[in-house]
């Protein structure tokens, strides 16, 4: 399939979604993460709603924060301007498979990448490797795969398999002398997902510092 069903594709599914002035909520497991991070410069794949990169500019947190849908990232610009935080956050376009957003000098502190799944064909461990190799001496690349299929997700095929974390690792291949795993398990919660309606979910949890 190609880059303009990918974007059509994407850019249908955020209009479907209503616009608010609220502040969309962040991935739980980013809140979990982050706070034992010093603020600094942040990289949020596939902003999407865009709850990751408010919540972490209102951590202190300067966020580079892209997405394949036009109708994502112009979302997020106005919801970071109505919460005065367009300072912290700029909202960029970009399709991964074709193009990755430039590091600020001496790198990324935290690289977040949250559910980064479509249908369209994406190299996913070249972009994950791009995002490793963006990051400063000690910053996280945070990868969180579904592990499982809600029941409101766009991606119903009962024969879908999730890779696990390991295996995302390994399909990375980064140098264990320069990147430390430190992080890999599936925990299961309760999500809540449209209209309220709840389910127990899996995730797949990578975490990965660069130590050198």
């Amino acid at each position: 399939m190609h880059t303009s069903d990918a974007v059509a594709f994407w850019d249908s599914v955020y209009a479907a979604r209503p616009a608010t002035a609220d502040k969309p909520n962040p991935n739980v497991l980013l809140t979990e993460t982050v706070p034992d991070l010093p603020p600094g410069d942040a990289l949020d794949l596939g902003c999407g709603n865009g709850g990751d990169a408010l919540w972490l500019a209102g951590q202190g947190w300067h966020v580079t924060a892209t997405d394949i849908s036009a109708v994502a990232v112009e979302r997020l610009a106005a919801l970071a301007r109505a919460h005065g935080l367009s300072e912290h956050i700029t909202a960029v376009r970009h399709d991964l498979h074709r193009s990755f957003p430039a590091s600020p000098a001496g790198g990324f502190g935290l690289v977040s990448a949250h559910y980064l799944h479509t249908p369209f064909h994406l190299d996913r461990a070249t972009v994950l490797r791009s995002a490793a190799y963006a990051l400063r001496p000690g910053g996280r690349l945070l990868v969180v795969d579904h592990g499982s299929t809600a029941p409101w997700s766009w991606n119903q095929d009962p024969d879908i398999r999730y890779p696990s974390p390991r295996e995302v690792a390994a399909g990375i291949a980064l140098d264990p002398e320069t990147w430390t795993v430190e992080r890999a398990d599936a925990p299961r919660r309760i999500a809540t997902g449209p209209g309220g309606r709840t389910a127990e979910v899996t995730d797949h949890v990578l975490l990965i510092r660069r130590t050198a």
